[in-house]
């Protein structure tokens, strides 16, 4: 781990739903006040309840945590302007190119210009996304993974502009939050979502052909190969609309061997999302 253990003083997060509310989960149990910003009141009031749930689980398995202390460091609004003294903002909307280039023009327009600004994207050119920023230089991707509390990973994406300096402080800031970073260069799926779509879109292939069971596919993964969990119930986890916008984003940047199978296409017509929905390839009778 780097010697640098101390997060940024100040994080905000433009999002408040389950990938937004983790990273700030993340950062404020390192410390860190955090703004999360959402579409409106409801929405803002939703993420502040999501995330102080997410403490008190946190509490439970560590009482030497104090939720009330961790919660004080936490602001939630609808007003970008609460950005103005981040030292870095995460941009966390669903993964649609349109929507993230809406939320960074929003969120850079509110920022400090030394401040880093990063996309939580999971598939989408941190380069496409970079072109329209002010300070492409210190823009980068910060690709957290679901659920956040729980991974060990964050994904730093290095854009062409962006500049070495804004990628070692990306480092530090991960390694105060316990997370382990790895760098790539930006190029489509990055190193994560491009293998880990490849297998999930055959392991749905596999199902639809009848080759074996939802279970049977995944205990091929966790018992022959040691995968913690199988592709199948981590599409579940990830969601598979999500998976599906991935899926489509490669397909269209590196060719049909990524083209989405036509039953997770029914799956996510259907509502069938995996967990988040209590029905995907698995069924979810946990709360949601």
């Amino acid at each position: 781990m780097s010697p640098q253990t101390t997060g940024p003083e100040t994080v905000g997060i433009l999002g408040g739903g389950r990938m937004g509310a983790g990273i700030a989960h993340a950062f404020l149990l390192a410390g860190s006040r955090v703004t999360v910003v959402e579409r409106d009141a409801a929405s803002a009031d939703a993420a502040r309840q999501r995330i102080e749930e997410s403490i008190r689980r946190s509490v439970e398995r560590d009482p030497s945590l104090d939720a009330r202390r961790i919660a004080d460091r936490l602001t939630t609004g609808i007003d970008v302007a609460g950005f103005s003294d981040a030292a870095l903002v995460v941009e966390a909307v669903p993964e649609d190119r349109n929507l993230k280039e809406q939320a960074l023009g929003r969120a850079e327009a509110a920022m400090d210009p030394a401040a880093v600004l990063a996309s939580n994207t999971s598939s989408i050119s941190i380069d496409d996304l970079a072109s329209a920023r002010d300070h492409p230089e210190r823009f980068l991707g910060l690709h957290f993974f679901n659920p956040v509390p729980a991974s060990a990973l964050v994904e730093i994406v290095h854009g062409t502009s962006t500049d070495a300096e804004t990628t070692a402080r990306a480092r530090d800031w991960v390694n105060a939050l316990g997370k382990t970073p790895i760098v790539v260069r930006d190029s489509p799926g990055f190193a994560s979502s491009r293998l880990g779509v490849m297998l999930g879109l055959e392991a749905i292939r596999m199902l639809e052909e009848g080759v074996a069971s939802a279970e049977d596919i995944d205990a091929a993964m966790t018992l022959g190969y040691r995968h913690p969990t199988g592709p199948l119930r981590t599409t579940d986890v990830v969601g598979l609309d999500v998976r599906l916008g991935i899926a489509e984003e490669l397909e269209r940047t590196l060719g049909e061997r990524f083209a989405p199978p036509p039953l997770l296409r029914r799956m996510v017509a259907e509502g069938k999302l995996g967990r988040k929905s209590g029905e995907g390839f698995y069924v979810w009778n946990e709360e949601r």
